[in-house]
């Protein structure tokens, strides 16, 4: 198994990228290929003593910014890092792709690159939002514009990557909007409940905001500007509430004494909002694994996306998924097929 990282992009990169890889082959036994300027690379490896032995290097000097276009990864900036490493994964010199870089770059060239699974119409960021019971939430911010069959299948591909990674069995669905009724929300979300109330999928209803936290699905289902804002806010609470905890056992003697015996506690709290742990988001519905790693990624995000495209990789997330999407294109047919023929009879 290759996993390709694209360690010129993100806020960290080259340096903790760079050390995510090494850190990655040696304790995954994984093939690493990077992609980046070989002579900064070799330069970092040089000044932190970092062994190169066992990486691959592809050479470029081009980088793409996070203020660049999406599409520069096609035209202007088609020699970039993430664009060769794209080209790689989809001539068959790599098994899956991990890049901390422009999330519109990434999910263009994706599609663009690497293709589609056929029959499904857009690639969603799925996201596992840090709570005692994880929630797939999809989309995270690559699809501002949906339409109810492009829900249906957010709801499928969220359904089969919990099952196959996690284990649970008819994973419950729910809606994100704004009310639990059938009737709440806009006509589409009004639309979209009943859409997936018929749907293959375990659809536990429209779930609120506030309930998210509290075990009541296991994939939640929304379009990419609400999941995004969803995901920040959840990242921005995590940060707010360890630094409100810290605060408040810092007061005196006594609360400092108590912090003592939270600190394992606390230690494991922080760790469940700490985005390094789960590593990055696999864009579903792309026809090879494609792993969105957090912009601020260091080494140990990126040790732990390498290890999540593995498990992709081995879990066939991406055959069940081109599976539902085949029936979903038939079913369709079928209902289009249904309708014109009664148009035609009227």
């Amino acid at each position: 198994m290759r996993v390709i990282i694209d360690v010129m992009s993100g806020d960290n990169a080259p340096a903790e990228l760079l050390l995510g890889a090494v850190l990655a082959a040696t304790e995954y036994k994984v093939d690493i290929t990077v992609v980046g300027n070989r002579q900064i690379i070799d330069q970092i490896a040089k000044e932190k003593n970092i062994n190169l032995e066992k990486i691959a290097v592809v050479d470029t000097d081009i980088v793409i910014n996070m203020d660049d276009p999406a599409l520069s990864v096609v035209r202007d900036k088609s020699g970039s890092s993430m664009s060769i490493g794209l080209k790689m994964l989809a001539n068959g010199e790599g098994d899956a792709f991990v890049s901390a870089g422009n999330t519109g770059a990434l999910l263009a060239g994706a599609t663009l690159i690497v293709r589609r699974i056929k029959g499904i119409q857009r690639a969603a960021i799925a996201t596992v939002l840090p709570f005692n019971s994880p929630v797939l939430l999809i989309d995270a911010g690559a699809n501002l514009v949906v339409t109810e069959d492009i829900f249906e299948q957010f709801a499928v591909m969220g359904s089969v990557y919990m099952e196959k990674l996690y284990g649970i069995k008819e994973p419950r669905v729910g809606l994100l909007n704004n009310g639990t009724e059938s009737t709440k929300g806009t006509p589409l979300m009004v639309e979209t409940h009943k859409r997936l109330t018929t749907s293959p999928v375990n659809f536990v209803g429209n779930v609120e905001g506030k309930e998210i936290p509290f075990d009541v699905c296991d994939v939640l289902v929304t379009d990419g500007f609400t999941g995004n804002v969803v995901l920040k806010l959840i990242e921005g609470m995590g940060g707010f509430m360890m630094t409100t905890l810290k605060g408040m056992f810092m007061q005196n003697p006594l609360t400092k004494l108590s912090s003592l015996v939270m600190k394992e506690k606390l230690k494991g709290l922080k760790r469940e909002f700490d985005a390094s742990e789960h590593g990055g988001a696999p864009l579903l519905g792309i026809s090879k694994p494609v792993i969105k790693a957090h912009g601020s990624s260091d080494a140990k995000a990126i040790k732990n996306a390498v290890r999540q495209a593995m498990n992709f990789i081995n879990n066939g997330v991406m055959y069940e998924i081109a599976r539902h999407a085949m029936e979903f294109s038939d079913k369709r047919a079928n209902q289009n097929s249904a309708e014109k023929s009664t148009q035609e009879n009227d």
